[in-house]
């Protein structure tokens, strides 16, 4: 398929415009776009263990395209390999095979189809939606009402970690869910102020705790990596655009060992 039909195909649900301006870098990263695109290669992040399982399946130069969640160079260029210097030489690398590295970010998390509508597919829940005041997060019900320590171990099953942190101080039985994938923990009053009665997202520091205990709600701290499910759900979006790519995808990233 040629690529920039490809892309203007993808940017129907994942447009970069609803992609947050204050902090993310989407679109492409590197490279140049090749004309035709039938190889792509599917990452949360492209590092260099991405790049050496990748040598490892297929010849570097036969992929055309590589899509990743996470932003290959997360700032401006010329800054980030300035002060970075292990992707300094990730680039060095990638420089004698000129395969472009294009990346969607928090516009996959908002976007039709994305990444929070898949979460939330995950956690079967039922008339899934957008929150009003939080477009990326989406909400819905559950088909049984279960208990919060039930519900949070069915939770950590369905999107595939194996630990979270519950914190546990709103209702004891959950029906309704909020989630968004990665680092939304700060968003978890929007959630209960909406009604929904747990909160699930990630990466929440202390302060954060601390509010979800004062304000007496419930929040599931799970692991950053629930949104590995990006490769299986790209995956699909883009069979769904053109059932000849050849997609490979690179899984890589495991979890702390917890003590």
């Amino acid at each position: 398929m040629n690529t920039k039909i490809l892309i203007k195909k993808l940017s129907k649900n994942f447009p970069k415009s609803i992609a947050k301006k204050y902090h993310d870098y989407v679109g492409l990263q590197y490279g140049k776009i090749k004309n035709e695109t039938k190889t792509i290669l599917l990452c949360l992040d492209f590092d260099n263990i991405a790049f050496d399982e990748t040598k490892k399946l297929i010849d570097f130069n036969k992929i055309d395209l590589i899509i990743t969640h996470h932003p290959f160079i997360y700032g401006t260029y010329k800054k980030v390999l300035k002060h970075d210097p292990v992707k300094a030489e990730l680039v060095k690398e990638l420089d004698k095979f000129k395969v472009p590295i294009y990346s969607y970010h928090t516009n996959f998390d908002e976007g039709n189809d994305g990444m929070n509508d898949a979460l939330a597919r995950a956690l079967n829940l039922k008339n899934i939606r957008k929150l009003d005041s939080i477009p990326m997060s989406r909400g819905g019900e559950l088909e049984e009402e279960m208990d919060i320590v039930s519900f949070a171990k069915y939770a950590k099953e369905k999107l595939d970690v194996s630990y979270g942190e519950l914190l546990n101080f709103g209702k004891k039985t959950i029906k309704s869910v909020a989630i968004i994938g990665g680092g939304g923990w700060h968003y978890y009053l929007y959630a209960k102020n909406e009604g929904y009665d747990i909160f699930i997202s990630g990466d929440i520091p202390h302060h954060g705790r601390r509010g979800v205990v004062l304000n007496q709600y419930n929040y599931l701290n799970l692991p950053h990596e629930i949104e590995r499910i990006f490769m299986k759900q790209m995956k699909e979006v883009l069979l769904n655009i053109d059932k000849s790519f050849n997609i490979i995808t690179i899984d890589h990233e495991k979890l702390p060992i917890i003590i």
